[in-house]
């Protein structure tokens, strides 16, 4: 099995919803084994802390969308996401399903 998970922000828009929503919607129509959003409370960009929980911040938090399926599902929906979608960071890792 293998895991992907992709990195973006929570300002990121894809048309008129924002992007996690609309990763999300296409995982369903991948027909992919579930998937899972996270929001972090802070993180880093290379450039600065973004923290939004501060005090009069207005720092963007940073999402993490996960999912998992055979390996050359995740790898299809990736190619095709990768199509559709141009920002993000993207890595995947082997996983072993737990019984």
């Amino acid at each position: 099995m293998l895991q992907a998970q992709i990195f973006i922000g929570t300002d990121q828009w894809k048309g008129d919803q924002p992007l996690y929503e609309y990763i999300l919607k296409f995982l369903v129509k991948q027909k992919v084994q579930g998937a899972t959003v996270l929001r972090a409370l802070s993180g880093f960009d290379g450039k600065h802390l973004n923290r939004p929980n501060d005090l009069f911040s207005f720092d963007e938090t940073p999402m993490v969308i996960t999912f998992i399926d055979e390996e050359d599902k995740v790898k299809s929906a990736l190619t095709q996401l990768r199509h559709e979608v141009k920002s993000g960071f993207i890595i995947t890792n082997h996983v072993d399903k737990w019984n």
